[in-house]
């Protein structure tokens, strides 16, 4: 059974009396282990494919099954525990608390669930991350390649089965992003963690090992990155 399994899933959002279809009968399946980016123009539905894959919003209709449960079965509790065990989440922008140290908001996750040994394991993330030595800088003490490594390990202190990551590198430099892919390959290629991105860099892109393009809500291309081409 893939990881994540989504059969003709449409969303429509109402906007008064207009109804926007962002997916439009959406079939996917990703396996345990694999590197995928999801590209696309602006309004193609790529962040609202993501936002459903992670159990931030659900579908108008269709099904989506991730690790064989029933997403759309799952009251809003059960969604946020899902959310919480399976996935880790990582934006363009951070999401860090200003006020907080980098350890702190790694623990962040962690008190909403199994809160055992909290310090510890923001400890072990933001060491797997080179941010060993810089547990008790604040986010404005930071870069912004050490913020999103901060954010990295955040999203890794769960231990998620799947992290999804939303173009993960649109705020920072071509260096520091490569240097931020290098972590996200690495998690792929040593773990075996699932990652997922959403990007319109096809330099992004071409870390993946399957690139899927969308486009007006559908997905216009699913291709293994051998032989992906991904457009300029």
């Amino acid at each position: 059974m893939p990881l994540i399994d989504i059969q003709n899933v449409t969303k429509v959002y109402k906007m008064g009396d207009v109804e926007v279809h962002a997916l439009r009968g959406v079939s996917l399946a990703i396996e345990e282990g694999e590197m995928v980016a999801i590209m696309g123009p602006s309004g193609s539905g790529k962040s609202t494919l993501m936002n459903i894959m992670g159990c931030l919003d659900q579908p108008s209709s269709g099904s989506y099954q991730l690790d064989g449960v029933d997403v759309g079965s799952l009251n809003d509790d059960q969604l946020a525990a899902i959310r919480n065990r399976k996935v880790g989440f990582v934006f363009q922008q951070y999401m860090l608390l200003q006020r907080t140290d980098a350890l702190r908001n790694v623990e962040m996750p962690l008190l909403y669930g199994d809160g055992h040994d909290r310090t510890t394991r923001a400890r072990a993330a933001l060491e797997a991350v080179g941010m060993g030595e810089r547990l008790h800088h604040k986010p404005n003490e930071l870069s912004g390649g050490q913020q999103q490594r901060v954010a990295i390990a955040r999203a890794l202190v769960t231990n998620p089965r799947i992290i999804m990551a939303d173009e993960p590198t649109g705020a920072l430099d071509s260096t520091t992003g490569e240097e931020i892919m290098a972590i996200f390959e690495r998690l792929n290629r040593e773990q075996g963690m699932t990652i997922i991105l959403v990007t319109h860099e096809p330099d992004i892109a071409a870390h993946a090992r399957r690139i899927i393009h969308v486009r007006d809500g559908h997905i216009a291309e699913d291709i293994p990155r051998a032989v992906a081409a991904v457009p300029a």
